[in-house]
């Protein structure tokens, strides 16, 4: 079901027993070859596929078009929201939702910058002892695809970057008329350190850094997105698909907490 397609009636009806399902995408630069429009693209292709198995159980909402994407800014093309203000955009869109009595929510993630936000926006929710003891889930469609999104066949990179041969496959896929495949061309990128994956080309080992993307990437794209194909990117929507549908079936049983304290009031 399509959360814009019902009446304020129908959605107080299903709000008790329904899945709300909040894509958050972003638009940005994606190097010279992708449009700036990719990663709203693909996680709305993901959330669309998942709602079209399961329709008595989901309901979507609009995707978020604008992520918090200030490291991109350099190269133009790019709307961002500030990380601060997007921690707060999602705490208040959480709250109205749950004001309408809903209680399983998954914020449906299709851009990297969006996850530290997002999880200090949870953070907070947290804090905040929501009487109805909510169930709220921050997923990124392509961490819950697992392994074929981290170098598993067909794909020939370590994992899912910017722009890369996972980004060019899956947009050649679903939208081959916003891949511009002259302009592609593999960035030079900061030599291997052994510690920091400047490509996810390094295990982590509990070492973080933030660069801006200009001092990472020469043209703003990451990866081997040369070796992007539809057939690759038809493999990696499927699968995003089909494990999302596997996380929202256990998700949508999941018990609401409680507080496990009493005793000691």
């Amino acid at each position: 079901m399509y959360f814009s397609s019902l009446s304020y009636k129908e959605l107080n009806k299903l709000a008790v027993n329904s899945v709300v399902l909040l894509p958050l995408g972003a638009h940005e630069q994606h190097g010279p070859h992708l449009a700036v429009s990719t990663d709203t693209s693909l996680v709305t292709a993901v959330a669309e596929g998942a709602e079209k198995l399961m329709p008595d159980e989901v309901i979507l909402l609009p995707t978020l078009p604008f992520g918090s994407s200030d490291h991109h800014l350099f190269f133009g093309g790019t709307v961002s929201i500030s990380v601060a203000t997007y921690t707060q955009m999602v705490i208040e869109l959480v709250e109205s939702l749950l004001q309408s009595r809903f209680r399983r929510l998954i914020l449906l993630n299709g851009h990297g910058g969006n996850i530290t936000p997002v999880r200090q926006a949870l953070s907070i929710l947290s804090n905040r002892k929501h009487p109805s003891n909510p169930n709220i889930a921050l997923a990124t469609y392509w961490e819950l695809g697992g392994k074929y999104f981290a170098g598993a066949s067909p794909m020939e990179t370590p994992a899912l970057s910017h722009a890369c041969e996972y980004e060019t496959s899956m947009m050649l896929h679903l939208y081959p008329e916003r891949v511009f495949l002259k302009e592609i061309q593999r960035a030079q990128r900061p030599p291997r350190n052994g510690y920091i994956a400047w490509e996810d080309d390094e295990p982590y080992r509990g070492v973080t850094m933030v660069k801006p993307t200009e001092n990472i990437s020469s043209n703003g794209s990451s990866g081997e997105p040369q070796l992007g194909s539809a057939d690759k990117g038809k493999h990696l929507i499927d699968q995003a698909v089909k494990s999302l549908v596997t996380f929202i079936e256990s998700f949508k049983r999941w018990s609401f907490s409680e507080n496990l304290t009493k005793e000691y009031e």
